[in-house]
């Protein structure tokens, strides 16, 4: 990957989308770093990334639900930084809540499709045109563990009605946009929880030493090098493609009735 790219990275003042920012910016990429309420830690990591790796940073405040946020957040990137290359849509509404679709009102229904299928199309909208003019960029989305499958997940209604719309729209895009060099792919966590996304595959190594137990604890660099291989440049044969990093798990599966 060349040095002057630019990833923008929703969601990544913490979890999986902070460490998908340290994988890329050890890759020399400049990023944008996106966060709704965590600004104080999202400034935090902007610094650690410049310092560390000597790279550019944006820090962009915005809710990737409203569209007029989206706008706002894409206008300013590329202000600033002239392009924008890669664009990792990784926030996205989850209801911890054991939730039955008919106990959803309509705003909070609303929210969860806005913030995890139509956050993507307003991004894609603004941005797609700009990785045409260059004939290169790199889109990748964020799922569920067989979300490719549109599977049922009781009490999770919304969000995977609106992951298994990405789905599509992934594969969609994908299509549409090769004659552009333009790859689109979906990467599907497994069950990543807590301080272990963020953490780095030699902590789970290091916790399980001696241990026989397989397959290991999943973490946030898991995910952050399936993404950054995705982001590089001859990558570019993988378009459209689903892929799981699940440690072979069954997430939904855990569902209790």
């Amino acid at each position: 990957m060349k040095d002057n790219k630019v990833a923008f990275i929703t969601g990544s003042a913490t979890g999986l989308g902070k460490r998908t920012a340290i994988e890329l910016a050890k890759k020399g990429l400049n990023i944008i770093l996106n966060y709704r309420s965590s600004g104080e830690k999202a400034r935090e990591l902007a610094s650690l990334l410049e310092e560390e790796y000597k790279i550019r940073t944006l820090v962009l405040q915005g809710d990737i639900s409203e569209y007029s946020d989206c706008e706002s957040m894409v206008f300013r990137g590329m202000e600033y930084f002239g392009h924008i290359d890669i664009l990792i849509n990784n926030a996205g509404p989850y209801v911890f809540e054991r939730k039955r679709m008919m106990d959803y009102d309509v705003e909070q229904w609303n929210y969860m499709i806005n913030g995890n299928l139509n956050s993507a199309f307003y991004l894609c909208k603004f941005i797609i045109p700009a990785m045409r003019q260059k004939e290169w960029g790199r889109i990748i989305n964020i799922g569920f563990d067989r979300a490719q499958t549109a599977p049922a997940w009781k009490y999770r209604s919304a969000f995977a009605a609106a992951k298994t719309g990405l789905v599509s729209l992934t594969k969609t895009l994908a299509l549409e946009e090769a004659d552009y060099g333009i790859t689109v792919n979906m990467v599907c966590p497994g069950d990543i929880r807590g301080e272990w996304k963020e953490a780095d595959i030699a902590d789970v190594r290091q916790r399980a030493e001696g241990q026989a137990s397989l397959p290991r604890i999943g973490t946030g660099e898991d995910i952050a090098r399936t993404i950054a291989f995705l982001c590089e440049e001859n990558s570019d044969f993988i378009t459209g493609s689903i892929i799981e990093v699940t440690g072979g798990k069954d997430v939904l599966s855990k569902v209790k009735e």
